[in-house]
């Protein structure tokens, strides 16, 4: 079983805090076997006697009659007849009537309460409407390169390869051929992620949200906005979709978790720019899914596990823009645009990270370092590369370093 160490932590760190806590995270990323299975063995581990933990999960059967919220209270009154703090974990929560009530009225007991929940009606914006500041978020996402790597067998090479292939929904790990995994993936896609967010939506065009996932997967790391991908419809589908509704969908996706938005950042003027934003897939073979598996180009799977792992290093990530003037051979000066690909920001903490396949001749070095070195700023910087090199700096001070050690090392940024 992969522990899931980082979000284990968060979960030890928040007890004590009065608040509910949530762990979302879009389904089958491994929330349900963290909260019923990797929590309560480690408070066990932490001397939590075994009747002082309460689980229930809300989507098995056996269950059912505990989704009605009296009969439910009734039951945790019967089973908390001793002293000291009870824990409460209860998976599939939104099945249970009245949820939030019932959660409500668990915290007026001194419990220590933790749910998860991934349906159309638990997402991230109904936490935070429904309870009303009385929560803490823990966002789970799917397994990283690193904890991907702890339960393969192979070499380090070839389960990059399958990672960047079918992802890292921990499913995966137990089917053994790539029809299996394929399968498994396009039927995630098809019946519960487009399905939760049709419902929930009440969408009525799901082939036009399905159209958009399409036009997003196919333009991870190049910057869209609703106008211009509302254009590819027309021109490519013949197909009428406004730009509201695209901005809509996206939106839709958003708080769903399957896509997430780094917006453009300014460095030298320090403001954001809202014209066009980035978008990332969550998990990298869903993405493939949507595709067919027809656009499997490393260079921009890489840069999207990169930023995947700056988030779940807890890093806020931007999309840097830096101008400069630059001379044409006649003389002419110009205003040029570059961009760096990452932002990170934790605190007072800054990296600018460069997501570079190949630097193997001078001119593609030159493309790479240029935005890093108009940066005007002493914030480390960080070019990643898919070679296989011992992390050094440069001559410019920047840090190169292999896509293994990046994801592998969890220093990596502070070498």
């Amino acid at each position: 079983m992969i522990q899931r160490d980082q979000y284990l932590q968060q979960l030890s760190d928040s007890m004590g805090n009065g608040l509910v806590k949530t762990i979302t995270g879009i389904r089958r990323c491994g929330k349900s076997v963290l909260l019923g299975e990797i929590f309560p063995e480690w408070l066990k581990k932490q001397g939590v006697a075994d009747d002082h933990i309460i689980y229930v999960s809300f989507d098995d059967m056996e269950k059912e009659d505990l989704r009605n919220p009296l009969s439910f209270l009734k039951m945790v009154k019967e089973r908390m007849s001793g002293s000291g703090i009870y824990y409460i974990l209860l998976d599939e929560v939104q099945l249970m009537d009245r949820f939030v009530e019932v959660l409500m009225s668990l915290m007026h007991k001194g419990c220590e309460i933790f749910v998860t929940g991934s349906n159309s009606r638990f997402l991230s914006t109904d936490i935070v409407t429904e309870f009303r500041g009385r929560s803490q978020e823990i966002h789970m996402l799917p397994l990283t390169f690193s904890e991907f790597r702890s339960a393969y067998s192979g070499s380090t090479e070839a389960a990059w390869r399958e990672y960047s292939e079918f992802g890292g929904l921990p499913q995966i790990l137990s089917f053994k051929t790539p029809q299996q995994k394929t399968s498994y993936l396009s039927n995630l896609v098809e019946t519960v992620y487009i399905k939760d967010i049709v419902e929930r939506y009440k969408i009525k065009d799901d082939e036009g949200l399905v159209e958009l996932l399409r036009v997003l997967a196919s333009s991870i790391g190049s910057p869209c906005n609703p106008t211009r991908i509302s254009n590819t419809f027309q021109s490519r589908e013949n197909r009428h979709i406004s730009s509201e509704t695209v901005s809509r969908h996206i939106k839709c996706l958003s708080e769903s978790f399957m896509v997430s938005k780094a917006l453009r950042y300014d460095v030298k003027g320090r403001k954001y720019i809202g014209t066009e934003t980035k978008y990332y897939f969550s998990d990298i073979g869903l993405r493939n899914s949507i595709l067919g598996f027809r656009q499997i180009e490393e260079n921009h799977i890489m840069e999207n596990v990169i930023y995947n792992e700056l988030i779940y290093r807890g890093y806020s990530v931007d999309v840097g823009r830096v101008e400069t003037m630059e001379r044409d051979a006649e003389g002419k000066q110009s205003r040029k645009k570059l961009e760096v690909d990452f932002v990170a920001n934790q605190g007072s903490r800054r990296y600018y990270v460069q997501s570079a396949f190949r630097m193997d001749d001078a001119a593609k070095e030159e493309q790479e370092k240029k935005s890093l070195l108009n940066v005007p700023d002493s914030f480390k910087k960080i070019i990643v590369v898919r070679d296989h090199i011992a992390p050094y700096h440069d001559y410019d001070g920047f840090l190169r370093i292999g896509l293994f050690d990046f994801l592998l090392k969890p220093d990596s940024l502070d070498m």
